[in-house]
């Protein structure tokens, strides 16, 4: 656990579970809000870029047809299986990356 605070007056690891406990929105919030932990911002982009892609692919999979609610069942089993193993790491402190949206979120705090 990380003794530090987020510029939110929040342990850092309390700040970064916040960002996905409440998936994109919390991303958002604490995007706008946090100004000096880069812990926080990663998680922070991190959410968003994970939980936007994954809400745009669900609103996707409505348009197919046959197979889309199929679709939709499957992403929202991801969805659950993303929020919980995100939240779990952000609690714990750690610095866990997605393949494909920590890599991005990263390089975009690499930019802050």
């Amino acid at each position: 656990m990380s003794p530090f605070r987020s510029s939110t007056g929040l342990p850092d690891h309390i700040a970064a579970g916040l960002c996905y406990f409440f998936p994109f929105l919390g991303g958002i919030i604490f995007l706008a809000l946090e100004k000096r932990s880069r812990f926080v911002l990663f998680h922070a982009l991190q959410s968003l870029i994970a939980f936007g892609t994954l809400m745009a692919a669900h609103m996707l999979s409505g348009f197919i047809p046959l197979i889309g609610p199929l679709v939709a069942v499957l992403l929202s089993l991801c969805t659950l299986a993303v929020w919980l193993l995100m939240l779990y790491h952000a609690l714990g402190g750690k610095w866990y990356k997605l393949p494909w949206a920590g890599e991005l979120a990263e390089r975009q705090l690499r930019q802050l």
